[in-house]
């Protein structure tokens, strides 16, 4: 099995470090990637990560994956509560994708309480931050990579 892992970012996520810091935190989103790529490398596994505010993107890159990753962790912000064609996309991937927010989306505005990718993933973790993401790659290596062998 593939020991990669697709780190996926929707809209605003390259804001990352000035958006709402309170909120988000400081960190850059290429401060963020270059973290998890090194989680990623004591887990034994490469980590390839992209963002995009455009929808159609975001689901190109999860019908891309199929060739390549052993599963997605997905960050898809605002798309999550509005786009029904990601969770198509993540059903039609195939891949395992652990879903991740950085804030508590269940304690935000009522609007962010309905996920339309979460009936199609592993799990999601909320919440935590940045650290949500190194536990997503956790999960991912724990749950599929590893006890694939």
């Amino acid at each position: 099995m593939s020991r990669k892992i697709l780190v996926l970012n929707g809209p605003n996520l390259n804001l990352l470090g000035t958006r709402e810091p309170e909120t988000y935190g400081s960190q850059t989103l290429d401060e963020l990637l270059a973290e998890i790529t090194r989680h990623g490398e004591k887990q034994q596994v490469e980590i390839t990560g992209f963002q995009s505010n455009s929808e159609g993107d975001l689901i190109d890159a999860l019908h891309e994956a199929r060739t390549w990753a052993a599963g997605v962790v997905f960050n898809a912000g605002a798309y999550t509560h509005t786009s029904v064609a990601l969770g198509d996309a993540i059903t039609a991937a195939q891949l395992p994708v652990v879903e991740v927010h950085m804030s508590n989306v269940a304690a935000r505005e009522t609007f962010r309480h309905t996920s339309y990718i979460a009936p199609v993933c592993l799990g999601t973790i909320t919440g935590f931050g940045a650290t949500g993401y190194l536990l997503a790659v956790d999960a991912l290596v724990r749950n599929v990579i590893d006890a694939a062998k």
